[in-house]
């Protein structure tokens, strides 16, 4: 890619990386698996007409600034706007890092308070952006609140930082995350490569401290989309005693095409992989619903087949929505 072409895909979408990744990638082709994830290419400069700034439709389910209500028993709050690096198929590239805007403290207090005025709300889920940028102290004083929302009873936080900085994963960090509710941390992992031995230790140092690990992933073309790959990621996951939870069908955020594979693919690869691995292996393969209206299986109850251009996709309220494909 030109300099110039370089200089434009950065100056459109953020672009970071950390001295961990920086060296973890040093030797690598811009092809490599790990490097596409991360690496500005000029393709993210293609956006096709049916691509959103919003494409699962945060917006249309925000109450209060900082805070997703989608389903009823859950929100999302987003504690952080920027990331340690920013993965090249964000379906957030639009909201975070100097598109985004922080959460201030009258915020996040109203946010908290929305959260304390809804005794439905039983989990609560930090994102962003990534909820491990913040200080110790500052995540502190956000999980202490929440934790003392009599209703709350789960904490969960999205992560991409003990894949791409393991080492900031310290002792400060863990003693905050110790509650006296259920801390789950979902990992952000797309690739086995991404397991090195700091990685390791890092979710160890979660794990001696009670944390539970999930992961999700995205699939991802010229990444993970190979059924040996994907069973060497979901096998070393368990080994490390974290649980493959979501495998992400590629959300329409704009530039992000070359990533983007079919259904059928997807299917295909799941098909697959029901043959070599073990339920404890195997994540849900799912679409985030362009729109706003939730999460659902990729599978034929929910996945239609091909018609003008696109499928029906049918949420879990049964109403029946195009997906351009």
């Amino acid at each position: 890619m030109s300099t110039h072409s370089l200089r434009e895909v950065t100056e459109r979408y953020d672009y970071r990386l950390t001295p961990y990744l920086q060296s973890l990638l040093a030797d690598r082709p811009a092809d490599d698996p790990l490097a596409r994830q991360y690496l500005a290419d000029a393709r993210e400069l293609q956006t096709l007409p049916y691509e959103r700034v919003d494409p699962i439709g945060d917006r249309a389910h925000s109450p209060v600034k900082g805070v997703v209500h989608r389903h009823p028993d859950r929100v999302l709050l987003k504690v952080a706007h920027a990331c340690p690096v920013y993965c090249r198929f964000c379906f957030r590239r639009e909201m975070v890092g100097s598109h985004g805007e922080p959460l201030r403290a009258a915020d996040l207090e109203n946010a908290i308070d929305y959260i304390r005025m809804q005794p439905q709300i039983w989990e609560v889920i930090l994102t962003g952006g990534d909820p491990l940028v913040l200080s110790p102290r500052r995540l502190q004083e956000i999980m202490a609140k929440l934790s003392a929302i009599e209703h709350v009873g789960i904490l969960r936080l999205h992560t991409r930082v003990p894949l791409v900085d393991p080492e900031t994963i310290d002792e400060a960090l863990v003693q905050t995350l110790k509650r006296r509710l259920p801390v789950y941390v979902v990992l952000h992992v797309n690739h086995p490569d991404e397991l090195t031995d700091p990685v390791v230790m890092a979710l160890a140092r979660l794990q001696v401290r009670g944390v539970s690990l999930l992961s999700q992933s995205v699939l991802l073309r010229g990444v993970n989309d190979s059924a040996a790959v994907l069973e060497r990621l979901f096998r070393r996951l368990v080994t490390l005693n974290v649980k493959p939870y979501y495998l992400h069908h590629p959300d329409l955020a704009p530039g992000t095409g070359h990533f983007r594979v079919s259904f059928e693919t997807g299917q295909a690869l799941m098909r697959s992989l029901r043959q070599t691995l073990s339920g404890l292996c195997l994540p849900t393969y799912v679409l985030d619903i362009p729109g706003g209206f939730g999460k659902v299986p990729v599978n034929a109850d929910h996945v239609g087949p091909m018609t003008n251009g696109g499928r029906q996709i049918q949420d879990i309220r049964g109403a029946l929505h195009h997906y351009p494909e």
